[in-house]
């Protein structure tokens, strides 16, 4: 008699700790991707600032205009999560008319006085554990701008 109420105590068991387990597993994978998506967006943040740093000085990259340069330092900058022609399109870099705020496409929108913005636009991040989340990937969105430094006398703006 014994031994068959210490089989359905032990029976009680699993099946409790299977209905604790998987709740328990769920909440701590939802907990871990939150915090990855968390940090895949200040990842992204870190890079468009060090982007614009660079825009303002208008440093360049051997054999490459200022656009590209610019791209190429928030490529770096993003630990990866944008290497590859496919995600180097998420980068825009972008001037505006500071008094206006108007887009400014022509070649010497990167002059000094206007507005640089450097922004990683859609970014996909699908969910790891998509338990209570639909299918869809969550879309990171970030920015940054600033002011375009002056240029020393006689210099002008490299090709954009």
């Amino acid at each position: 008699m014994q031994r068959l109420q210490h089989h359905r105590r032990a029976g009680n068991t699993f099946v409790e700790s299977a209905l604790v387990f998987i709740p328990l597993m769920a909440l701590i994978l939802g907990i871990a991707d939150f915090a990855f998506a968390h940090f895949l967006r200040v990842t992204m943040q870190h890079a468009v600032r060090e982007g614009t740093r660079y825009a303002i000085t208008y440093q360049l990259q051997p054999g490459k205009c200022q656009d590209a340069s610019i791209k190429d330092i928030v490529t770096t900058q993003a630990m990866g999560f944008l290497n590859g022609a496919t995600k180097q399109a998420y980068i825009k870099v972008r001037y505006y008319n500071p008094l206006t705020f108007t887009e400014l496409t022509s070649s010497t929108a990167n002059s000094p006085g206007n507005l640089v913005e450097v922004s990683v636009e859609g970014y996909p991040y699908s969910w790891m554990a998509p338990l209570l989340f639909t299918a869809s990937p969550f879309t990171i969105t970030v920015r940054s701008s600033d002011r375009l430094e002056g240029l020393g006398a006689g210099a002008s703006a490299p090709c954009k």
